[in-house]
């Protein structure tokens, strides 16, 4: 996905300016509660972390998107152009492939 809105170019966090309310039963929320503990997070950054990994990941197996003319040529613009060359895959082309080793 795209660079989190969340943070700002510096890394510094962007201010949250909307509430998303979800009603829950009592059994559910300790559920949150305790796995949120266990991760060092508050309830809210847990849920959303978990939430927003969820919408990421439906988003992503998507197969059919539809584009308008400008997005679809710059989509096949960038599916066709070369990957960037950067360290991580210099070395893993440089590298033996698994079944070599």
């Amino acid at each position: 996905m795209t660079s989190d809105p969340a943070v700002g170019t510096t890394g510094d966090k962007v201010r949250r300016n909307v509430t998303i309310n979800v009603r829950a039963t009592a059994y559910v929320r300790d559920i949150i509660d305790q796995a949120a503990s266990i991760m060092g997070k508050s309830r809210s950054e847990f849920m959303l972390e978990c939430a927003r990994s969820r919408a990421e990941d439906v988003l992503l197996d998507q197969r059919l998107f539809a584009l308008d003319d400008a997005r679809y040529e710059e989509f096949i613009r960038i599916l066709e152009g070369p990957a960037p060359a950067g360290d991580s895959l210099k070395s893993l082309l440089a590298g033996k492939a698994p079944w070599e080793t």
